[in-house]
């Protein structure tokens, strides 16, 4: 019976526009949370550099912390057991959304609700903060383009929040 159900997603497939803004929902992908004291093991164990800087990331793994990082890559990417490493590995692929924010106002959107100075932050920065009440981590791509990683239960919250305050 569960295999003919379908994933109705918090927000809205289709693109919300506003003058000088857009907001759309980013496809699926998968996320893992990653815990190790040493940027080495997780080297080791994904075969590719880590960013070791926090707030830095590279090829979708962003720094949240000294032993905290995020994964995202395509869906149905896998990393391989930790077998023997000092390493915590947890898929929450479903936990969060990420709702792609661009435009020439973006960032005067975002800044509406979360106290980041965007001036002053700077494009391939990532960081773990708050729109209003609600935790996000908030990861620049571009001057215009940002992605905005939140837990599923507060998305459509933070989706008519963003809408919103974009319309007027």
């Amino acid at each position: 019976m569960s295999d003919l159900l379908t994933r109705a997603e918090p927000v809205p497939t289709a693109p919300f526009a506003a003058d000088g803004v857009t907001i759309s929902l980013a496809p699926p992908m998968a996320r893992y949370s990653l815990r190790a004291r040493q940027g080495q093991a997780l080297e080791t164990l994904l075969g590719v550099k880590v960013p070791k800087k926090i707030g830095a990331t590279e090829g979708g793994i962003a720094c949240l912390g000294p032993d905290e990082w995020l994964m995202r890559a395509p869906a149905g990417t896998s990393i391989p057991m930790a077998a023997g490493l000092a390493i915590a590995v947890t898929d929450v692929s479903e936990r969060s959304i990420c709702l792609c924010v661009e435009g020439p106002r973006a960032a005067q959107l975002i800044m509406s609700g979360c106290p980041q100075d965007l001036e002053l932050f700077p494009v391939g920065k990532a960081t773990r903060t708050i729109f209003e009440t609600v935790e996000i981590i908030l990861i620049r791509n571009s001057n215009d383009q940002f992605h905005i990683e939140v837990w599923r239960s507060f998305s459509s919250w933070l989706w008519t929040a963003l809408t919103t305050t974009a319309s007027h």
